[in-house]
């Protein structure tokens, strides 16, 4: 299997985007205090394979991360297929049930955990979210603590934050009532 990479701009910084011939396998954020090259290393270790430039591959999911970022509601696996062959067994049973947590809503990591088929495997699930090779586009960030605190988001809880306000503070600009997102 081929692997192509291209950024994609966001509001934390050029996140690295990677495609094999089923879809994206991979969306990273940037580390503020490293160079893009490092999380090229990271996705080349996870997939033994390193991609290659394919400047513009990402040019529709640069749009959907537009529309997103402008208050829309996008469901990125619902508009781009997506790659899990970096997930199995529980964790993507996780990252599934995350998709389906509605755009401008929350779950919690318990919750999660129902859905996905084990109860109590609350942890686990936080685990998922924090390996998610699908930043944004898995919307993990939606996956909050069972006292309906954020918690964290890898190692930026204001990225977290300032997800679930985008969305929200969209949300109340559109005129959708809580009970209806």
């Amino acid at each position: 299997m081929t692997f192509r990479y291209d950024f994609a701009p966001t509001p934390f910084g050029d996140a690295l985007t990677v495609f094999s011939d089923a879809g994206l396998v991979r969306f990273d954020l940037p580390e503020s205090d490293f160079p893009a090259t490092w999380l090229l290393d990271g996705a080349s270790r996870a997939l033994r394979s390193t991609p290659v430039a394919a400047p513009g591959d990402a040019a529709a999911l640069n749009d959907l991360l537009d529309a997103y970022f402008d208050g829309e509601p996008v469901r990125f696996d619902e508009e781009i297929p997506l790659d899990w062959s970096l997930t199995d067994g529980f964790t993507r049973r996780s990252l599934q049930e995350v998709c389906e947590i509605p755009w401008a809503e929350t779950a919690s990591y318990g919750e999660v955990a129902v859905l996905a088929g084990s109860p109590g495997a609350a942890r686990a699930v936080g685990t998922a979210c924090r390996l998610t090779p699908f930043s944004i586009v898995v919307p993990v960030h939606r996956v909050v603590r069972s006292d309906g605190s954020p918690g964290h988001y890898g190692a930026h809880p204001e990225r977290k934050r300032y997800l679930l306000d985008l969305e929200a503070d969209s949300a109340r600009q559109r005129g959708i009532p809580a009970s209806q997102r």
